[in-house]
């Protein structure tokens, strides 16, 4: 070795060009020796500094602290790293890292020291604190739920906004699978659909979906979901953000306005149906008329009446065709509580079978051939009300069971429909058949029966209270007199005898047919009945003690028929002369094997 190359000099040279400050401590703390650039970091000169002690440019640093930490910690790890403050001559903080070791040298214990400034690094420090400190408080007080998830879908963070709502703290949450989180406990579907939304979003995806979460307590809230992918400068996935923004109350809003709508346009088809139905009825009604009579028979009707009109009873009216079944199920609509809800009337027997069902009870849209809209039924335009069902010993067989339900359960299912409809409905029924008979053959329901005989109210025909018909004329003939336009006062003693001779068998309804057609031909204000009327009827006073009534009805149907050349509609139709709908006089024909054909090939 060159012996003119000195190691040491060579070594005290590099310490003292370091860039590092290095001081050199003795026992009592006091700076033996310091390096160039200790002198220029802190100000002060060579000889200024080597007069000090450490704690004059520490002052914040206990020495008693100071020393047991670097003996202990350099004894168990060789050196001693920590950051400090030391004050420069012009009195300045600067921050500092060092790195402290024990040195022996010339019998003397030493510490040494390198330190060097790290102003710089702390001030980037503060400023990425601060901004950290924004980021966060933006983050926390975000309006949405937001989370930070790793690629493995791990949860990094969560706002404040979340915790606070889901009642969590972050250290409940962080470093577990997003999916497992407690608010996606309840539904193992959800967690799959969470975590396959995570997987796309890391995939590059954005992902947005909405569904229910819930909080400890088991609430349910309604969140519009996103997970978005957050990528490096490189395009690659570092991170997911999910977000939630709480919905629940927007869809609670549009539910019920969805309710309301549904209600409205519920009740704007029921208006539409109610307003059909009631057209139906004014173009097939007439004026109506007031229950009239004096005989005890007809007042004993008045009183059963009376009698189930306040209650809810179901009742069935008995009677002949003509009697006034449904002017008493009129009156007992209007005597009743539910006087201001609508009476609703079906004929059963002036629908076609196939037809029934739907009128009954409504359909669906699309449940059969031609049911081009949803059609309410006449079950549920009563609701609240009374139904009516005329002639409901035509019903068929297969609605019989229908019909025992609705009387039964107050409910029924629109046809193509699978919602059950509960009503609140008076039933009112009526017949001219003998239920009883038709039970025996089949035709109709006992337990039907019963049901719908619960108060039955039996009119009786004309021909048995014979001392109304002087009373019924006088009161039909101002009706009428109102009705044509014709001031007629009265009826002669003649015409009385005629009507008072007649079997009626087509009762009150026959007898105001034939004061009309009487007052259309009357020229004087005295009501006068014709010849016509004795010898359209004799042969009915003749065989109407040995026929049946529908082979009576059937005969004088076919009369009627051959006097309008087999015109059954318009004004001088068969069914205005019978005073009957057309359908129901073309039904009736049908039953009673009635040919319109063959009753042509005899004129």
């Amino acid at each position: 070795m060159d012996k003119s190359f000195d190691i040491g000099k060579l070594e005290q040279h590099t310490v003292q060009l370091a860039v590092n400050g290095m001081v050199w401590l003795d026992h009592e703390k006091k700076i033996r020796h310091a390096n160039d650039s200790a002198c220029r970091i802190l100000g002060y000169t060579y000889d200024e500094l080597t007069s000090m002690t450490i704690m004059d440019i520490d002052i914040d640093t206990d020495p008693e602290i100071l020393e047991k930490q670097i003996a202990s910690i350099i004894s168990e790890k060789g050196s001693y790293n920590f950051e400090s403050v030391l004050t420069d001559k012009k009195n300045k903080k600067i921050p500092v890292e060092v790195t402290a070791f024990h040195i022996h040298y010339e019998k003397m214990d030493l510490f040494c020291g390198f330190f060097h400034d790290i102003s710089l690094r702390k001030k980037f420090q503060a400023k990425a604190k601060e901004s950290e400190e924004r980021v966060r408080a933006i983050f926390n007080n975000h309006f949405q739920l937001t989370g930070l998830l790793d690629t493995n879908g791990r949860l990094l963070m969560a706002n404040q906004t979340a915790l606070k709502l889901l009642d969590l703290k972050e250290d409940e949450l962080t470093g577990i699978f997003f999916w497992d989180a407690p608010w996606f406990a309840h539904s193992k579907k959800l967690q799959d659909d969470v975590q396959r939304y995570v997987n796309q979003a890391v995939k590059g995806n954005f992902v947005r979906a909405e569904f229910e979460l819930q909080d400890k307590t088991g609430k349910t809230y309604v969140f519009d979901n996103s997970f978005k992918p957050v990528r490096d400068e490189k395009g690659v996935v570092q991170f997911v953000v999910p977000e939630a923004r709480d919905i629940t109350e927007i869809r609670k809003a549009e539910r019920k306005l969805k309710k309301a709508y549904d209600e409205l346009e519920k009740l704007k088809d029921r208006l539409q149906d109610e307003n059909l139905y009631l057209k139906e009825e004014l173009r097939g009604s007439k004026k109506p008329i007031n229950l009239v009579g004096q005989s005890l028979a007809f007042k004993n009707v008045l009183f059963q009446i009376e009698q189930v009109a306040q209650t809810n009873a179901t009742v069935l009216i008995l009677g002949e065709t003509g009697t006034g079944k449904e002017l008493v199920a009129h009156t007992i609509h209007d005597l009743s509580s539910r006087r201001n809800q609508p009476l609703v009337k079906l004929n059963c027997a002036a629908i076609p079978a196939s037809l029934v069902e739907s009128e009954l009870f409504g359909h669906e849209k699309g449940s059969f051939t031609g049911a081009h809209a949803r059609k309410a039924g006449r079950f549920e335009l009563a609701d609240k009300g009374t139904i009516f069902l005329d002639e409901i010993g035509e019903l068929p067989i297969d609605l019989q069971v229908k019909l025992l339900r609705v009387l039964q359960e107050n409910e029924f299912e629109r046809i193509g429909g699978t919602r059950t409809l509960k009503v609140d409905i008076r039933i009112i029924a009526a017949t001219n058949r003998d239920l009883k008979a038709m039970i025996k053959e089949k035709s109709f329901r006992e337990d039907l029966y019963y049901r719908l005989h619960v108060f039955p109210v039996n009119i009786p025909p004309l021909r048995e209270r014979s001392e109304d018909i002087v009373f019924l004329s006088n009161f039909l003939i101002k009706q009428i007199s109102k009705r044509i336009g014709k001031a007629i006062t009265g009826i002669s003693e003649s015409a009385i005898k005629k009507l008072m001779n007649y079997h009626w068998p087509g009762n009150v309804r026959e007898l105001e047919n034939i004061l009309e057609r009487a007052a259309v031909l009357s020229q004087h204000n005295t009501l006068e009945i014709g010849d016509w009327f004795q010898t359209d009827r004799n042969e009915s006073l003749e065989i109407s003690e040995w026929l049946t009534l529908d082979e009576l009805q059937r005969r004088h149907i076919i009369r009627v028929l051959k006097k309008t050349r087999g015109l059954i509609r318009g004004g001088n139709g068969a069914a205005q002369i019978l005073g009957l709908k057309p359908t129901t006089l073309e039904y009736r024909m049908k039953i009673l094997g009635i040919i319109k054909s063959k009753i042509l090939e005899t004129l």
